[in-house]
């Protein structure tokens, strides 16, 4: 049987949940959905009382009918661990098994994702539950692979059950083996925080009156993502002895407090998504304000693809969104659901799975549709998909292309986890990542995301002519090697401000600013400052243009010592350091460090990208309008250009250079028009 994603097609799935509905509909559903072009389903991973329906008793006739009407049909399974939501059965015996409060008090049964990782008798009901369903499906000729629980870490990221308090006073133990070596991580001695024995210590809770320590709770961060992780790894080890040869074992979501690219290394084949563009309302029905609305789940895929760089769509958004609770979104416009398909596709997904086939008629998610409304009558959603199956057909030979890029964001977990604990920190990024990608998106420019650890990155730095790291504040010897053997190579890398001021401790070093990056960067930071709200807003000038620097502000300085030293390429305009350095740009090696003395603004961003000759990278084959993102997938030395149009109105597309359609089969005039929310493929005729 072929791989899912073997680089050789698009293929499209649905999430179906046949203990939903009566026995009598599931052949009439799996035809229907054969007949509009699906292949493959995801079941059972909200099922767990369907095969152990009390403690001990395994029974698995019901997924047995479903399992071979499937194989008697031709449609292909991903089979779901159920763990992501224990039987009442289990949570009533077994208490401990829930998660907590900070102030202790446990979870109630009665929603999903209530239980704990650590609890004991938790991972020893999940071990049998996996190692039961995986002996006996484990060869079912329907199955194609497996999923682990459901978007571990969504909705509960942090965990304070009495198992989480042991389990993490193992990890500290592990970590720093003495007590000394703890207190000086934690720099206990402030405030009279002194550890003399390993049961003084508790998990750091966030409380409205309270100020946790923050390198616990950076250590907190990690610990989490070690217990998902770990868990993950109980279920894949017992699948890898069970499931057939080219069967898969993967997970969905990406979710905080968790490193998705160890997770993948240490427990999955590849990596899935759960991508929902619109699902961008209040409860109160307001939009979030946003310049970019649905488009911005091209940074999510972004990042995705630094963990896989071919991944699958695990839930495809396909109808209008809500739980009865919280969340609304409206039905997807005609054309929307075609795009956000070709979104994902576009940037590296080669299987897409839509969430879900029938709407429920009850339950949290009742209000969260499918591809079918209540009644199951043919709609606009299922003629929309059948158009989208026929379009797959036509650019198949697309398929396991990677996705190109010149430019990337640099970013690792430690300082992704320390901005959630230290607001200055949490202020810069917040203003500079969606500056970054808006403004490479409106440029047209193809962004990847790469991960930096001790270990090394998630992709090779040399494949990119530019980095962007916009504060690592956090810096490691390690790291900072790392991105010198990468400039000196050649590469531009552009640091903002606050960057390499803290040790990965979360410790504000002792040395001048930016520590380890000193060298690298030719700058010394004598001052720095928080931009004040009252004030007037402090500006830049770079060359002819004049910026915003909010936020904050480094004072910079060429390092007097270097051979070459750095040169000034902007200046403050106003304040109390008008005039001071505000942009440097240093030569190390063959390569050039540019140091931004503030956050990223999208016109800064701009300037940056097109400073350094990586903006609009197609300009002289496609003239595109600032509605319309442009991915480029590549293989075999061909290059398919995915065109975009976010808007709700027809654009003009301008063509330089002869391009084919291959949804058309044709070639492509001097212009072209996509409809609203139209998608196109071109290739170079």
């Amino acid at each position: 049987m072929e791989k899912l994603l073997d680089g050789t097609k698009f293929t499209l799935g649905v999430c179906y949940y046949p203990e939903h509905w009566p026995e009598t509909m599931w052949e009439t559903d799996l035809a229907r959905m054969l007949e509009s072009g699906i292949e493959v389903i995801r079941v059972a991973e909200f099922a767990w009382s369907l095969t152990e329906p009390e403690e001990g008793r395994f029974t698995f006739c019901f997924f047995d009918r479903f399992l071979d009407l499937c194989q008697e049909k031709g449609m292909k399974v991903i089979f779901g661990t159920p763990t992501a939501a224990p039987p009442a059965w289990l949570t009533k015996k077994y208490p401990e098994v829930l998660n907590a409060h900070p102030d202790g008090k446990r979870l109630e049964h009665g929603g999903r994702r209530h239980y704990n990782y650590n609890s004991p008798v938790y991972r020893e009901k999940t071990a049998l539950i996996v190692e039961k369903l995986a002996e006996h499906f484990g060869g079912h000729p329907a199955i194609i692979g497996w999923q682990i629980d459901n978007e571990l870490n969504c909705e509960m990221d942090e965990f304070y059950s009495e198992a989480d308090h042991c389990a993490f006073r193992i990890f500290l133990q592990d970590k720093y083996r003495t007590l000394e070596e703890l207190n000086r991580a934690w720099g206990t001695v402030f405030w009279n925080q002194t550890y003399t024995d390993w049961e003084e210590i508790i998990l750091p809770k966030r409380t409205r009156s309270g100020n946790p320590n923050p390198h616990a709770l950076l250590d907190y961060a990690r610990f989490i993502s070690k217990s998902a992780r770990d868990f993950a790894l109980l279920q894949s080890s017992i699948l890898r002895k069970y499931v057939k040869k080219n069967d898969f074992i993967t997970t969905n979501g990406r979710f905080d407090h968790l490193d998705n690219h160890e997770l993948t290394k240490e427990s999955l084949d590849f990596y899935t998504y759960d991508s929902y563009p619109d699902m961008s309302y209040n409860t109160d029905g307001g939009r979030q304000p946003s310049g970019l609305r649905d488009r911005e789940s091209s940074q999510s895929l972004s990042e995705v693809r630094s963990v896989s760089p071919v991944f699958g769509i695990m839930e495809q958004q396909s109808g209008p969104n809500g739980w009865t609770t919280c969340m609304m979104a409206p039905a997807p416009k005609p054309g929307q659901m075609t795009l956000w398909t070709m979104q994902s596709i576009a940037h590296g997904a080669d299987f897409v799975s839509y969430f879900r086939w029938r709407t429920c008629t009850f339950g949290t998610e009742m209000y969260w549709h499918g591809i079918l409304d209540y009644s199951g009558r043919e709609n606009r959603r299922i003629a929309e998909l059948r158009d989208i199956r026929q379009k797959l057909n036509l650019i198949q030979e697309a398929a396991g292309g990677r996705y190109r890029a010149e430019a990337a964001v640099v970013k690792d977990y430690d300082n992704c986890w320390d901005l959630r604990i230290d607001m200055w920190h949490r202020d810069l990024e917040a203003v500079s990542q969606p500056a970054i990608f808006a403004a490479a998106q409106k440029l047209h420019t193809p962004l990847d995301y790469v991960y930096l650890s001790e270990e090394g990155t998630s992709m090779p730095l040399s494949s990119y002519k530019v980095l962007i790291y916009a504060h690592p504040c956090i810096m490691t010897e390690t790291r900072a090697a790392v991105l010198k053997e990468y400039v000196a190579e050649g590469g531009i890398l552009i640091l903002g401000c606050r960057s390499g001021y803290k040790d990965l401790d979360g410790h504000c070093v002792m040395q001048d600013l930016p520590g380890l990056l000193h060298p690298l960067s030719g700058a010394d930071i004598p001052e720095f400052t928080r931009t004040c709200p009252g004030d007037s807003p402090v500006r830049i000038r770079w060359g002819e243009k004049s910026f915003e620097a909010p936020v904050f502000n480094d004072i910079l300085q060429p390092l007097t010592e270097d051979e070459e030293p750095a040169e000034t390429l902007g200046i403050y305009e106003n304040c109390y350091y008008a005039g001071k350095g505000a942009l440097l740009c240093h030569r190390y090696g063959k390569g050039m460090v540019y140091s931004l003395g503030t956050v990223f603004t999208e016109e800064l961003a701009a300037a940056f990208l097109e400073e350094t000759n990586v903006a609009e990278p197609e300009r002289e084959t496609l003239e595109l309008p600032e509605s319309c993102e442009l991915s480029i997938r590549e293989k075999n030395g061909s290059k398919y250009y995915f065109v975009l149009n976010y808007s709700g109105n027809p654009v003009t597309v301008g063509v330089k250079s002869p391009l084919f359609s291959l949804f058309d089969s044709v070639p492509v005039g001097r212009e072209m028009v996509l409809e609203p929310f139209g998608t196109a493929v071109l290739k170079k005729g």
